[in-house]
C-alpha cells in the first residue's frame, strides 16, 4: 500500500517520527495486539486492536491509524475513515505532536459541553471532515441546558 510520497507527506512522516508521536502509535498498536502493516501517504495501518480505549472505530496517533478491525474490510466498508484519520495525523505535526492529545481532550470537553456529543463542536474533528469520520453533527444547546445536563 505505500508508495512514493510527495515532498508535503515526507516532512509530516520526519515531522511526527521526531516529536515522538509515531513511536508513541506503533507502542499503543503494540501494547494493544494489533499487526501494523506500511499504509498509503506514509501511514502505519493498525487491525486487531484488543484494548477497549478509545471507544472508535479508528483511531490515530502521529501517522498510526489503529482499529480493533480489518483495514481492508473497513475499506472496503468506510472508504473515507482513512481520509478522516489521516487528518488527524496532519494534527499531530501542527500541533508539535503529543500536545496533540490533552488539546484533543479539550476539544472533546468543548464539544460535549456544548452539543452533548464528544465530536460535533470538537475542532480537530471538525477539521478532519465530520462526515468522512461517521460523525452527525448535532444542535448547539445554550449553556444552562449543559449545565443541566
Amino acid at each position: 500500500m505505500s508508495g512514493v510520497l510527495t515532498r508535503a507527506q515526507r516532512v509530516k512522516c520526519i515531522g511526527n517520527w521526531l516529536n515522538g508521536s509515531t513511536l508513541l502509535g506503533l507502542a499503543v498498536a503494540r501494547i494493544g495486539g494489533a499487526r501494523v502493516v506500511a499504509g498509503p501517504r506514509g501511514l502505519r495501518l493498525a487491525s486487531g486492536y484488543r484494548l477497549g480505549f478509545p471507544v472508535a472505530g479508528a483511531f490515530t496517533v502521529g501517522n498510526v491509524v489503529v482499529t480493533s478491525g480489518d483495514w481492508q474490510q473497513l475499506q472496503r466498508d468506510r472508504p473515507s475513515l482513512l481520509e478522516h484519520e489521516e487528518q488527524h495525523s496532519w494534527q499531530y505535526l501542527v500541533c508539535g505532536g503529543l500536545p496533540f492529545l490533552p488539546l484533543y481532550v479539550a476539544a472533546l470537553a468543548w464539544s460535549w459541553l456544548r452539543t452533548g456529543d464528544y465530536s460535533s463542536r470538537n475542532v480537530f474533528e471538525r477539521n478532519a471532515g465530520l462526515a468522512l469520520g461517521g460523525y452527525r453533527e448535532a444542535p448547539v444547546r445554550s449553556f444552562r441546558k449543559a449545565l443541566r445536563a
